[in-house]
């Protein structure tokens, strides 16, 4: 673990240079220990990939230098993180369309992965998805797990906007647009759930840890 500066208001901690389910456990583990025991002046936590980040406000932080201070409370607060087993998600079943208008990069990346459109569906249903972190445009989920198989590029022209329910592909991941947005993923397919919804507590539906699948409902084309 590495614990350093981010800005003059925030603690950047480094948990591992890999973006597998060990160093999300510990990601996680270290959020929720920190939710559970807040450091003083703390105003949010912010989990990623491999780190996470604390911003807190420097004037509530108690005696001497605000960073030294947090920094401090962080190093006595995540000792022996390895051995905490942070609590399971949720699953979330995700249906789809994928294909026709809501899917227009189903054929492309079917043909990077030499495959035809209907075995990419049966690959991409068949994976069990872990919530990594949630970013970009609220409620996204960066879900890992995705078989490399049917890995593709991002489009080298991002669209200017994606419609909210978007099922994409970027490199060796995959996520759904939880709002209508700009996006450089491949797109291929649509869902009917909202996956933020202001009216709702919490607005998100998926938080880091949670489980997605994918269920098929056939294409847009049919």
């Amino acid at each position: 673990m590495q614990i350093e500066p981010l800005g003059d208001c925030a603690a950047l901690i480094r948990l591992g240079d890999a973006l597998d389910e060990a160093t999300h456990r510990l990601v996680r583990a270290a959020w929720e220990r920190l939710t559970a025991d807040p450091v003083a002046g703390t105003v949010d936590l912010v989990p990623a990939f491999t780190t996470l980040a604390l911003h807190y406000d420097p004037a509530r932080t108690g005696s001497g230098a605000p960073y030294e201070a947090v920094r401090g409370a962080l190093e006595r607060r995540l000792e022996r993180l390895e051995l905490d087993r942070p609590a399971a998600g949720k699953r979330v079943e995700i249906p789809v369309v994928y294909g026709g208008p809501g899917g227009p990069d189903l054929e492309a990346v079917a043909a990077h992965a030499g495959l035809s459109p209907a075995e990419l569906v049966r690959v991409h249903t068949s994976g069990d998805y872990l919530v990594h972190m949630v970013g970009f445009a609220p409620g996204f989920p960066y879900l890992g797990g995705m078989d490399p198989l049917i890995a593709c590029p991002r489009r080298d022209t991002p669209r200017t906007r994606v419609p909210a329910g978007s099922v994409g592909i970027g490199g060796r991941q995959t996520g759904v647009y939880p709002l209508d947005s700009p996006g450089g993923w491949q797109i291929i397919g649509r869902t009917e759930l909202r996956l933020f919804d202001t009216a709702a507590e919490p607005p998100a539906l998926l938080r880091p840890g949670d489980r997605v699948s994918f269920l098929a409902l056939g294409t847009g084309g049919a």
